[in-house]
């Protein structure tokens, strides 16, 4: 077996036995695999094998089938007795039979034997007391070079002899047979705590791999007192964070890119005594009309060699039309960190002085900003609201319709969301840290009547919360969801400010406040027994 691997395994790292490449996968290869290639090696590659076409600027665009975001309803936990009692089971974090799971890793080692393979050695966490080791081995070289830029690169010099925490055994073209394995379709994404291995089958979207490490980073962190969220986070010039919490659409990545304040990370964090730090080393921006003037970071990072470009036109000669959704809305720029000019070199910050919530409320109902109580910010965080709207989702009609996802990623927690809330609580309550509501959804009426907040009136906004500008600002109280309101903000009209003065017709405002107010309520059924009853009553205005 050892003369084998010698002769099929094309180790990069400098130092790497070539024997060691895949341990902790239990595959045994036929074919050639690459360990650990640069991204110009792997770009290479995956225009040789016909998986992507190149930009004019360089970047490798790809396509992802029929699968153009996560398959929710395919994600499944095994049901280890170690761990079932302290998983929280949903519909999306399914139960999977030990026995099944077992069925299921015979089946893609064995398929993976088969095949020309990819592998990469890289880590999840950017402070070295909280980081796991991760193996991805795939079959693209394109998803080998997403993995890439997505997570951390060791030096090369840490890879001789890098023994992974987390394995990920990646078949995106292996379609399963669902009875065969207890599965809804030919689709599966499952995670194994107990043995420390995830297998993604039967999807080619790369936004699999990045979320199921993301939900490993949510189950090992808490016990250890860490909070995981899913934010983006920046630093002002001393250091301090700031964290911008938001579901897709509400400006998560855009608003966190400031020239003014170095980036930690467009997404996922962890939270400890010490201060911030990124899970990752790389961005996954939404591209979809992306603008060069309002977003000239996120545009010039995708335009640029060693991008993955998921879903992506690329016209004749290689320009690429960002405005084509005909694939997908969801399309992808997936690019390291440091393509942005002035992101933290080493993915940390300090202790967070700022937490902001984003929410793009369809309904035109909640302020553009409001201040919130330590309560407030726990009732906010575990009820994760945005709206949809028509054109962002196939299926939706023209009335904008509500979500809420518990801690702003749901599907990505493995245990309670009350555990996540009493984190952050305890967080906010350890220091001086100011929490804010921010709405870059509508005002002065529902979607397709009121105007969408502007950019410029939203960083504005942002501008004097993270520069201390609102602390001693005269509030007053919103009355459906008791929010303290700040009655002027330099650079946002007054009358955006209260919702209210907004709507020319304020009986229609009511009753759409109203109708809001009863969808939060019905929604946090779901976690009142997990909370205690101050939290509650956070959310209750005067006209409740």
């Amino acid at each position: 077996m050892q003369e084998h691997l010698k002769v099929n395994i094309l180790a990069q790292a400098p130092g790497q036995d070539p024997a060691t490449v895949l341990d902790g996968t239990g595959i045994s290869p036929f074919f050639a695999v690459h360990a650990n290639l640069a991204a110009s090696e792997l770009a290479a590659i995956a225009l040789e094998r016909q998986e992507g076409v190149l930009s004019e600027d360089g970047a490798l665009a790809v396509y992802t089938g029929i699968h153009t975001g996560r398959s929710a309803k395919d994600k499944f936990i095994v049901d280890e007795p170690e761990v079932s009692g302290d998983v929280w089971w949903t519909d999306t974090n399914q139960k999977m039979a030990p026995q099944n799971f077992q069925r299921l890793t015979d089946t893609v080692r064995g398929y993976l034997a088969g095949q020309e393979l990819f592998t990469q050695d890289l880590y999840a966490g950017a402070d070295p007391a909280h980081r796991i080791k991760v193996r991805v081995v795939t079959t693209n070289a394109w998803h080998a070079l997403f993995a890439r830029n997505m997570f951390i690169r060791p030096p090369v010099e840490e890879l001789a002899d890098f023994a992974p925490d987390y394995v990920v055994l990646h078949a995106p073209d292996l379609e399963l047979d669902a009875a065969t394995f207890a599965i809804r379709s030919a689709t599966a994404v499952t995670l194994s705590f107990g043995q420390k291995l995830i297998i993604i089958a039967g999807t080619q979207y790369a936004g699999e791999i990045k979320k199921s490490i993301f939900t490993v980073m949510n189950w090992l962190l808490p016990p250890k007192g860490v909070l995981p969220m899913h934010c983006s986070a920046n630093v002002d010039g001393k250091g301090s964070s700031a964290l911008f919490f938001g579901l897709s659409g509400t400006g998560k990545t855009t608003l966190s890119s400031d020239r003014n304040r170095p980036l930690i990370g467009d997404d996922e964090h962890g939270w400890s005594d010490e201060g911030v730090f990124n899970f990752e080393g790389g961005c996954y921006a939404k591209v979809i009309r992306l603008n060069k003037e309002a977003e000239p970071d996120i545009w010039n990072a995708s335009h640029r060699f060693g991008v993955v470009l998921e879903n992506v036109t690329v016209k004749s000669g290689g320009q690429l039309d960002l405005d084509d959704a005909s694939r997908t809305e969801n399309t992808r720029s997936c690019y390291p960190t440091h393509f942005i000019p002035n992101a933290v070199e080493n993915g940390r910050g300090g202790k967070p002085l700022h937490v902001l919530m984003l929410t793009a409320d369809a309904f035109g109902v909640l302020p553009p900003v409001a201040k919130l109580t330590p309560e407030q910010a726990m009732y906010h965080f575990l009820s994760g609201y945005t709206a949809r709207i028509a054109g962002t989702e196939k299926g939706l009609g023209n009335a904008p319709e509500a979500t809420f996802s518990a801690c702003f990623g749901a599907p990505f927690l493995p245990r309670p969301p009350a555990l996540y809330g009493s984190l952050l609580r305890d967080r906010l309550a350890r220091g001086n840290v100011s929490c804010w509501l921010v709405n870059t959804g509508w005002a002065g009426g529902v979607y397709g009547q009121g105007e969408r907040m502007s950019l410029k009136h939203t960083r504005a906004i942002l501008a004097a919360v993270l520069g201390d500008k609102l602390n001693d600002a005269e509030f007053e109280q919103e009355p459906f969801f008791g929010l303290s309101v700040p009655k002027t903000v330099d650079g946002v009209p007054a009358n955006l400010l209260n919702p209210v003065n907004a709507w020319a017709d304020k009986a229609a405002y009511a009753e759409q406040a109203d109708k809001l107010v009863q969808l939060f309520a019905k929604n946090a059924q779901s976690f009142e027994a997990d909370v205690s009853a101050d939290i509650m009553k956070a959310a209750v205005g005067k006209k409740q």
